[in-house]
């Protein structure tokens, strides 16, 4: 069982009851309208093309409309456990949710009507700033003799995505291409990266200990702080349009993934519960897509005309993201619904085609020139399959009663 205190309950249905139900429920109808939408756009049944107008709104969609409700469902229920803070109060929890997810998907005919879209992004980013004053007042309340770092470097993080997402609407508004390159920037390796990192930080080894005998949590601090650290230089480096220097900051990163990975017990882990097993198969993407990263920008930097393409931010996305949010949604889902925290084989499936599909992405890219961009559909179908799947197995879970009888 995770052990994580619920948020205050509201009043009403099953689905106000805790935090996480609306917002996860959102999180699931998102990862499976993104790419569609994507889909439909790629085949040209939809308008836009494939062009660069699409491919900013294929990455706002996948960055900032899909992760945030997961995130804010996951922090509203497990950040007031980690520093034994007040709970999140239900108006703060439904008012965010209802925000985010009218701003996330009047974002879709705001792609043909571009003030539809602003009106999208400032819904949006109305409901990011309620989560995060709520977020903030739990950290402000944290008693002493609690450990607030890991859990100010979550919020921290939170709140630069803020900022991105509004970068990315003063671009859509008319502003320069930068903006829409802070945008992307500051989403990825300000607010993900970083964020994922904290939690992997905090649950990878704790999750492990319940499961594994014998096993020591291993969580430092220094080697954190410098994944952090070297997340942000990516983006300085990135938006000052210096992407081929950002190996000095990707290949560092990955060494430190590789050392955390290994203390981490990987090779106990993948022989566990299944449940488990997909969190660390979750992060070694995360040692991959930052390998591939430094040496695509190393390339860049010795003038090889070799290149990845966008393989190393698919490796990234769609490898480390979607891996660890499909396995830490699904331990979420099943421990606050009464459920028993194991993997069925439905679930176990679904992991495994959202590693297809990542694969499937990044092979167009890595063998260029082999006639091979039928996969980019393959990958757009597997993601499809798998969180479609996902959110049929998943989502009645959030309007539903606990099996236990066990209230949030």
């Amino acid at each position: 069982m995770i052990h994580i205190n619920p948020a205050t309950p509201a009043a009403g249905p099953a689905l106000l009851a805790a935090a996480h139900r609306p917002l996860f429920l959102m999180g699931a109808v998102q990862a499976v309208l993104a790419m569609l939408w994507w889909g439909l756009t790629l085949t040209g049944r939809l308008p836009a093309g494939a062009g660069p107008a699409a491919a900013a709104a294929h990455g706002w969609l996948m960055i900032y409309g899909l992760f945030p409700p997961f995130v804010f469902g996951f922090l509203f229920t497990a950040l007031p456990n980690w520093v034994n803070g007040p709970r999140v109060p239900a108006p703060a929890y439904l008012a965010s949710a209802l925000l985010l997810g009218v701003g996330g998907l009047l974002f879709y005919p705001g792609l043909y009507l571009r003030p539809l879209a602003l009106l999208a992004l400032g819904l949006h980013a109305a409901g990011w700033w309620i989560a995060l004053v709520a977020l903030l007042r739990v950290l402000r309340a944290c008693p002493a003799g609690q450990d607030p770092r890991q859990p100010w470097l979550a919020w921290a993080a939170v709140a630069l995505g803020l900022p991105g997402s509004l970068a990315f609407a003063l671009w859509l508004a008319g502003g320069g291409v930068l903006w829409r390159t802070a945008g992307m920037s500051l989403g990825v390796w300000g607010f993900l990266t970083p964020l994922f990192l904290a939690v992997c930080h905090r649950m990878l080894p704790w999750f492990t200990s319940r499961v594994l005998a014998n096993y020591v949590i291993v969580r430092p601090y220094g080697p954190l702080w410098g994944m952090v650290g070297a997340c942000l230089a990516h983006a300085a480096l990135e938006i000052a349009g210096l992407a081929a220097w950002t190996w000095l900051a990707d290949l560092p990163l990955a060494a430190l993934a590789v050392w955390f990975l290994t203390r981490w017990g990987i090779a106990r882990g993948l022989r566990a519960e299944r449940l488990l097993a997909m969190l660390h198969i979750a992060f070694v993407w995360a040692v991959l897509a930052f390998l591939l990263h430094g040496l695509d920008s190393l390339a860049a930097w010795l003038g090889s005309d070799w290149g990845m393409g966008l393989a190393p931010l698919h490796a990234l996305g769609a490898g480390f993201f979607a891996s660890m949010l499909l396995a830490m949604a699904s331990r979420v889902s099943l421990g606050h619904s009464g459920r028993p925290l194991k993997a069925d084989g439905l679930t176990w499936g679904l992991f495994w085609l959202v590693q297809a599909s990542a694969l499937a992405r990044m092979l167009p890219d890595l063998a260029a020139g082999y006639g091979l961009p039928w996969l980019y559909y393959l990958a757009a179908l597997l993601w499809l399959l798998a969180f479609a799947a996902w959110a049929w197995r998943y989502a009645p879970f959030y309007w539903r009663p606990r099996a236990d009888g066990k209230p949030g």
